[in-house]
């Protein structure tokens, strides 16, 4: 059975940083490509990044290009979003995401390509 654990979300002030981190269990961790989604009250649940099973290949929204970086270490079997320069609107609840894939360098970017999702941790950004 495959299970996503996502945490580090906090309270943080505009133009700070903050790091989520996310696990994932039940295969072998370099099977899944993962990503990040997040979701606002009223809004769709929107793709943030993306990266490969071999991290080769990373994508991201065109809103946080140059401000967030998705990595991932397959040894360790974890998966990190770093995040700075942090605005208002990115505040929301953001869900890590696990999807099989036989493409090592494929990266999805929307929600259908991961089938098992973390319960969301909230990230919130005061101006």
């Amino acid at each position: 059975q495959v299970r996503v654990v996502d945490a580090g979300g906090r309270l943080v002030q505009a133009g700070g940083s903050l790091s989520l981190s996310c696990t994932a269990s039940g295969r072998n961790f370099d099977a899944f490509n993962m990503g990040w989604f997040r979701q606002s009250p009223g809004k769709e649940r929107e793709f943030v990044a993306g990266i490969s099973r071999n991290g080769k290949k990373t994508a991201y929204v065109d809103s946080v290009k140059g401000r967030f970086t998705i990595s991932r270490d397959n040894a360790k079997g974890t998966m990190h979003l770093q995040m700075h320069s942090l605005k208002p609107e990115d505040t929301a609840v953001y869900y890590c995401a696990a999807g099989v894939a036989l493409n090592t360098e494929l990266v999805k970017t929307t929600d259908g390509g991961y089938g098992y999702w973390g319960q969301g941790t909230q990230v919130t950004v005061s101006s």
